[in-house]
């Protein structure tokens, strides 16, 4: 099941990542927003937020390095999916999920911290895929998206600095 939503998903996030080139009326989309920048300025805008996006991954990777082994749902490594599009719109909704689990499983952040992390990752990823949409949904879910997703970030850097998950758990020493 989770293949199928994963595929279907990307195909769907596929569709509108191309709405421009088969409905041109509706809009030009994210990447006439890009193209609008002209040059350099479209590829330095890209750049600059792909260099952000790594190091988001740099610090969801540290958190996942963080929780004990036996804690973990995936490979910290696994959050670099984030850069493989357009799969990543899809899959950003699983490692959400795998590093919340992980979080949870771990025990040593809050449930309470665990789950307002978990609400607002799903939140950014879900107004992510709204930011693709043309016209003025796709402008709000963008400005909606980038806010969810710099408190998730704050909020991943947090845990992160934790004493107890940067610790190992008595437990397991």
């Amino acid at each position: 099941m989770r293949a199928i939503v994963k595929v279907l998903g990307t195909v769907l996030v596929s569709i509108l990542l191309t709405c421009p080139l088969w409905a041109p009326h509706w809009g030009s989309g994210i990447l006439g927003e890009i193209a609008a920048l002209g040059m350099p300025g479209g590829l330095i805008a890209v750049a600059v937020f792909f260099g952000l996006v790594a190091l988001y991954c740099r610090a969801l990777q540290r958190t996942m390095t963080a929780v004990r082994p036996s804690a973990r749902a995936a490979a910290p490594a696994s959050v670099w999916w984030m850069f493989a599009i357009p799969y990543n719109f899809v899959e950003d909704f699983f490692i959400v999920r795998t590093v919340s689990a992980s979080l949870a499983a771990d025990g040593r952040a809050s449930g309470g911290f665990v789950r307002k992390w978990t609400v607002l990752g799903y939140g950014w990823c879900a107004f992510q895929i709204l930011s693709l949409f043309p016209g003025a949904a796709g402008y709000a879910g963008g400005a909606i998206a980038l806010l969810l997703w710099a408190a998730h970030w704050i909020m991943t850097v947090q845990v992160g600095r934790t004493p107890a998950i940067r610790q190992p758990a008595a437990h397991n020493l």
